[in-house]
């Protein structure tokens, strides 16, 4: 059986450690917990959680300033955890890097789910099923799903979870245009619900990583949705 995964809860206020903690070891994971950007910085490098549980508004060092120092050097999942509910913010934690975004007050339950739908989209392509896939390949993009891992032109190409999956869904069909419905459903499980924007801040960061090697992976087809490019 394989061991359990492992959670970091990073929050400045106690009492949402502790029930995020129990809900999430009551599902299964194990925990670990820190009150500040810097004991999360410090628990990242030396325990290497499976995902990390992650609150914007905190004292010294915000989540926002944690997600962009880890991601400078990690993929690890992130879901922020906000008191704001304003689209403008949840955007803004999405294109920083994060895989989900859960506002104050939230469902434990619901919580949970999402932790669940992010990292099976991390789950060994061998796990979920007994036919190893190939790599997708198109012009001068690979990915391959067994190794998580996406290239251009043989540069390494670092992607969050869902970033992956999205990309795995355009790559599966190039050339069909998918609507941000569609893609919604590629990206996230458990019966989610994501906005438009969401699907529109993973893409625009996707952009982002593939512009710093002037490759145009994805093309915008106004008023349905996104394609695949030529990747030539």
């Amino acid at each position: 059986m394989a061991d359990p995964c492992t959670i970091l809860i990073v929050d400045d206020e106690p009492h949402i450690r502790e029930i995020v903690g129990f809900a999430l070891r009551q599902a299964g994971y194990e925990t670990l917990e820190a009150e500040d950007g810097q004991q999360a910085l410090l628990a990242e490098q030396s325990h290497k959680p499976d995902l990390i549980i992650l609150d914007i508004m905190m004292p010294h060092m915000d989540g926002s300033e944690v997600c962009r120092r880890l991601r400078q050097h990690s993929r690890v999942p992130i879901i922020f955890l906000s008191s704001r509910d304003d689209e403008i913010d949840r955007v803004l934690g999405l294109e920083l890097g994060g895989d989900d975004y859960v506002t104050k007050p939230f469902s434990p339950r619901e919580l949970v789910a999402r932790v669940k739908a992010v990292l099976r989209r991390l789950q060994p392509a061998e796990e979920k099923t007994s036919v190893t896939p190939e790599p997708l390949c198109h012009g001068k993009l690979r990915l391959d799903e067994q190794r998580f891992e996406v290239f251009w032109d043989n540069v390494s190409i670092v992607l969050t979870a869902t970033e992956f999956r999205l990309l795995h869904t355009l790559m599966q069909q190039p050339g069909r245009v998918f609507s941000r419905e569609q893609l919604m459903h590629s990206a996230y499980e458990e019966n989610i619900i994501v906005t438009d924007r969401t699907i529109d801040s993973h893409v625009r960061r996707l952009r982002a990583k593939f512009k710093a090697l002037d490759a145009g992976v994805i093309e915008t087809v106004h008023g349905v949705g996104y394609r695949l490019g030529s990747c030539g």
